[in-house]
């Protein structure tokens, strides 16, 4: 049986964190990533009939049982990670019974998985019933999203159509444009519950005034997600500072590179014609 560390899903999760936290979006303790694993890419490292412990859940996970995740730890710095990936990742299991986890590797020091273990569990939930190939979700704290919902309307329309027009390639990536919550409590089952009920729509859904959720099949997929969002965001954070809009690109062009490109904008986001 091969190193767990030298696994694949392991060095992704080692190389992610510390690039989260190299560009300030992770800081201290904030965010988390669950990685969801096949039982064929988890067995060629390690026994999953030996479980080292079981740890119970308050959310009830039923839909997801016999599913293996990499998860981060709760409490665990993304900057640690890297250097202790034992101590600061874990790989889980979802028991039969839904209410609890059992962890296969990790959290050597008696750890535990991330608090928006319930928030990720049930966006894996409804993404997984749109995209049969869904693997990640992704929290992070990126810096010119947070300040853009203290500066901008948090309506989902104006918000998106914001984002598209302040990088060409935004409508590329997330045609479907971004979900946007209320603000809420971190950490429990209704923030989870509003999460996953914007998947059903986004990969990407904002907490204002506190970061993004981003969904996707590949952790290059999500990574990229936030990272277009977020360098929009920092395009509009630098063009308000400069006096703001003088022009932009229009719902013509907008619309225009949709079609270039494949993709279908958001019903009723883009008023074609308008220049």
């Amino acid at each position: 049986m091969n190193e767990v560390i030298k696994a694949p899903f392991v060095q992704e999760m080692m190389k992610v964190t510390a690039n989260l936290y190299r560009l300030g979006w992770d800081e201290r303790n904030g965010g988390n990533i669950s990685y969801l694993l096949t039982e064929q890419e988890v067995s060629e490292f390690i026994n999953p009939n030996q479980v080292i412990r079981t740890i119970p859940m308050i959310f009830d996970a039923t839909e997801l049982a016999g599913k293996y995740f990499i998860v981060t730890g709760s409490g665990k710095y993304f900057k640690n990670v890297i250097d202790e990936p034992d101590v600061n990742l874990g790989i889980i299991r979802v028991a039969q019974t839904g209410t609890s986890v059992e962890l296969l590797w990790g959290f050597t020091d008696g750890g535990v998985p991330t608090s928006e273990l319930p928030a990720h569990f049930m966006s894996h939930i409804e993404r997984l019933k749109i995209d049969p190939n869904h693997r990640i979700i992704m929290h992070n704290h990126a810096t010119n999203i947070i300040a853009m919902t203290f500066t901008h309307s948090l309506e989902e329309r104006d918000f998106t159509r914001t984002l598209w027009q302040m990088c060409t390639e935004c409508i590329v990536v997330f045609p479907e444009g971004v979900g946007i919550l209320p603000w809420m409590v971190p950490g429990t089952d209704a923030i989870g519950m509003a999460t996953a009920a914007k998947m059903r729509d986004f990969r990407l859904v904002i907490w204002p005034h506190h970061g993004i959720f981003g969904a996707g099949s590949s952790m290059d997929e999500v990574f990229g997600l936030i990272e277009t969002a977020e360098k929009a965001a920092e395009v509009y954070t630098l063009v308000q500072a400069q006096g703001g809009v003088k022009q932009t690109i229009t719902d013509q062009q907008l619309q225009d590179l949709a079609d270039a490109f494949g993709v279908t904008a958001k019903s009723g986001y883009l008023q074609v014609g308008v220049k």
